[in-house]
């Protein structure tokens, strides 16, 4: 970066090329703009230019008034990069106090870095926290939608006095559903551990009635030698010096570009906010890796996609805060005879067509073991039976079930004895001998 001479003023050169000669002839020169830098200033060709007249100089520039010309002499000239707060949060210039706290919310959810692990998370969760800050306050949003950050910075609100974007997120959330996050603010204070997931295969008719399993997990527990506090036994740590105990960083940079800052996770002590000796059994995380084995009683009437919820059986919690679940994941095998349909069972069922003539009695599976099934007279093809209450228990409603379908299918021979075919020709001509009405 270097510093050009422009007349009594200073001019910062950072990628930015300015041909610029007399103060006269400033609107005749071209201003070129490398890739990265605010729409804020634009590439400009022609005298004619409307951002080179007097009135919007002064604007961009905060040269000040035309009466006041003189003063400009020992002044500086800022070229800086604006933000569009408006475009940052996703909102319209007309969009409301509770619109635009709504959007915030969102966007702060999703960008939190304790949520986002994406590299770019974090300074876009700065990126929205600046941006609501100042649309949220009647008068920031005033100055900013007549002057821009300009205007922010001329009235001592610039880039390098925001809030602290953690201790905003914070406020906002107090009360709101317990959002603790891990935010600056809130590093080292106690957080709740992280939830298990556990994929449990059942059989068809564990999952039609139930069953009490043991499974085997493996979890992260609080360390027994450091009781969870990270810290090696006999000693205690200290708040962190670098950074106050706040986790975090901020580097301020004043450059003729203006006050840069830079939020970082203070390196010293790893964003905790407090140094101290690590548990040489942990390793300073304050919990281990262990199995367990846990009896879990599953309830009759799950199906494949069920999930199971085990309170505080997941990992332990950081710092004294309360350990995670588990979530029992259910995955149940077909049945290669019983088909599942909810809380129904399907079954087809395969009749002669004599049987199905005269009616017949069929020994048929169910979950409860073989029943007989009455086939009666005239049943034509395709036919349903309902088996009432042989099917699947609603969940959590043990004493109400669905019922077992069965689909007659009626099987015609596709090859007759001579005997047979002779009855079957003598049954057709008999049946043609009947009156119309005696066939219903």
């Amino acid at each position: 970066m270097a510093i050009i001479p422009f007349g009594s003023t200073w001019v910062a050169h950072w990628g930015v090329q300015l041909q610029i000669g007399s103060r006269s002839t400033i609107a005749n020169k071209l201003l070129t703009i490398p890739h990265g830098v605010s729409s804020k200033v634009r590439t400009l060709a022609s005298p004619s230019s409307t951002i080179f007249s007097q009135n919007s100089l002064r604007s961009q520039f905060n040269l000040g008034s035309s009466k006041n010309s003189s003063r400009r002499r020992g002044s500086h000239l800022i070229v800086r990069a604006d933000s569009d707060y408006y475009a940052v949060l996703g909102v319209s210039k007309n969009a409301s106090k509770s619109e635009i706290k709504s959007v915030y919310r969102k966007l702060a959810r999703s960008y939190h870095p304790d949520v986002n692990k994406e590299p770019e998370a974090e300074q876009k969760f700065k990126e929205i926290s600046n941006a609501y800050e100042v649309l949220s306050d009647d008068e920031k949003r005033s100055i900013y939608d007549k002057y821009g950050e300009a205007g922010l910075k001329g009235a001592g609100v610039g880039t390098g006095d925001f809030s602290n974007p953690f201790d905003l997120f914070e406020s906002l959330f107090d009360g709101m559903g317990g959002m603790s996050m891990g935010g600056r603010g809130s590093r080292n204070r106690a957080r709740e551990g992280e939830d298990q997931i556990y994929n449990l295969i059942l059989n068809f008719k564990e999952a039609v009635f139930g069953v009490e399993k043991e499974i085997e997990i493996t979890r992260l527990e609080s360390c027994s030698t450091c009781d969870g506090s990270g810290a090696k036994p006999g000693t205690r740590p200290s708040t962190c010096s670098t950074c106050g105990g706040q986790g975090q960083v901020v580097s301020s940079a004043r450059t003729p570009l203006g006050v840069f800052q830079q939020v970082m996770t203070c390196s010293t002590c790893g964003g905790t906010g407090e140094i101290s000796t690590p548990c040489n059994t942990c390793g300073g995380d304050g919990r281990v890796r262990k199995s367990k084995r846990i009896s879990l009683k599953v309830p009759a009437g799950v199906d494949s996609g069920s999930r199971l919820r085990v309170r505080s059986e997941g990992n332990a919690g950081r710092r004294g805060g309360p350990p995670g679940d588990l979530f029992v994941s259910i995955e149940v095998l077909s049945d290669p005879v019983l088909k599942r349909d909810d809380t129904n069972i399907l079954y087809t069922c395969k009749v002669s067509y004599i049987d199905a003539i005269l009616g017949t009695t069929v020994k048929v599976p169910t979950v409860d073991g073989t029943v007989d099934l009455k086939i009666p007279s005239g049943t034509q093809p395709g036919t349903t039976l309902v088996m009432a209450k042989k099917g699947v228990p609603f969940l959590n409603k043990s004493n109400m079930r669905g019922d077992q379908l069965v689909r007659v299918q009626v099987e015609i021979p596709k090859r007759l004895s001579g005997e047979e075919r002779k009855l079957i020709e003598e049954l057709a001509d008999l049946n043609k001998a009947k009156p119309l009405n005696s066939r219903r």
